[in-house]
């Protein structure tokens, strides 16, 4: 069997480890590896990646020492030429061409998206593998990313309060999350944060004020962490507003962005690309299609590809709590 494995949309430590780890099982097993760089785009265009023999295909060589590394040395994007449906045929002939049986796409909502479309127009199996720092898929417990880019949150808000407390000021915090508060509730339980903002829940600014104030009773600086996908519209509208309604501390703004996708993986992030790339090939071989591989509760599990993004994971209500309790 010829498997082809690709990255699509953002990148997220730990993809590599999670190619690594696709390869040395398939390769394992008897089966060969096809990488296709850059994503869909990377697939119409016919690119893909050249072992030292000049073949077209990964071999236990070619991924050896690939999971300390973040990014992707597949490298990633996004495609509009595959969105259309002409781009989605294309896609199909192409892969039967090159005989390829079945496909590993690593990526997040909008990467099973076109996973799903492909599907309707190619015979072959496709099993996903969640790649995506916002852990806002369904039917895993973490995503390959997450744990890296919540540490890099937190140790930038480490060094942040430093600063904060020094001056005696507030600072608003702005992690990635589009529709998600997952980086930026966990980054405020682990740094200590005294307030957190997300799209998961209305940000009330007269109550926010009213703890601000009891705050500055005991406290001479402050954390708070806001997702970027925040219903008001960011760290930067809301500090403005807290500012417009009388805020009682000093404030700066932080968005940390496109750093929270950098840097080697977390150990959590290895072991879990680990075997979240090995249940991808295992599903394959299985017979499964037109799902997604994941980890819940320590054990594999696969989930159709259109019930990952379907529905909007759900915040622990327990977290949300804790975030109030030990800010009180």
């Amino acid at each position: 069997m010829r498997i082809g494995v690709f990255c699509s949309g953002g990148d997220a430590p730990g993809m590599n480890a999670c190619v690594r780890s696709v390869v040395q099982t398939a390769v394992s097993a008897g089966h060969e590896v096809v990488g296709i760089r850059r994503g869909y785009q990377g697939l119409l265009d016919e690119n893909f990646f050249v072992d030292a023999t000049g073949n077209p295909r990964l071999t236990l060589r070619s991924v050896a020492g690939w999971s300390r590394f973040g990014g992707t040395f597949l490298h990633s994007s996004r495609s509009e030429q595959f969105r259309a449906v002409e781009g989605q045929r294309k896609a199909a002939e192409i892969l039967c061409r090159h005989e390829i049986d079945a496909l590993i796409p690593i990526g997040g909502d909008g990467t099973f998206t076109g996973a799903v479309e492909l599907a309707k127009c190619w015979d072959g199996q496709v099993v996903g593998a969640p790649g995506t720092i916002d852990n806002d898929l369904m039917g895993t417990d973490f995503t390959i990313g997450f744990s890296t880019a919540v540490q890099t949150a937190v140790e930038a808000v480490d060094k942040i309060r430093d600063t904060a407390e020094s001056h005696e000021r507030m600072f608003l915090i702005e992690v990635m999350g589009r529709h998600s508060g997952f980086i930026a509730v966990h980054t405020a339980i682990a740094s200590g944060a005294e307030a957190v903002c997300v799209p998961e829940t209305p940000t009330d600014i007269p109550q926010i004020l009213r703890d601000l104030c009891r705050l500055k009773e005991s406290k001479s600086s402050i954390m708070m962490v806001v997702a970027e996908g925040d219903e008001l519209g960011g760290a930067e509208i809301l500090n403005r507003q807290l500012q417009e309604h009388g805020c009682p501390f000093a404030t700066r703004v932080v968005i940390l962005g496109h750093l929270q996708r950098g840097g080697n993986p977390t150990p959590e992030d290895r072991l879990l690309a680990s075997q979240i790339g090995k249940a991808a090939v295992d599903g394959i071989l299985a017979g499964r299609t037109c799902v997604m591989a994941g980890v819940l509760g320590g054990r594999d599990a696969y989930t159709p590809l259109q019930e990952t993004f379907a529905t909007h994971k759900p915040l622990p209500v327990e977290l949300l709590e804790l975030v109030e309790r030990l800010a009180n």
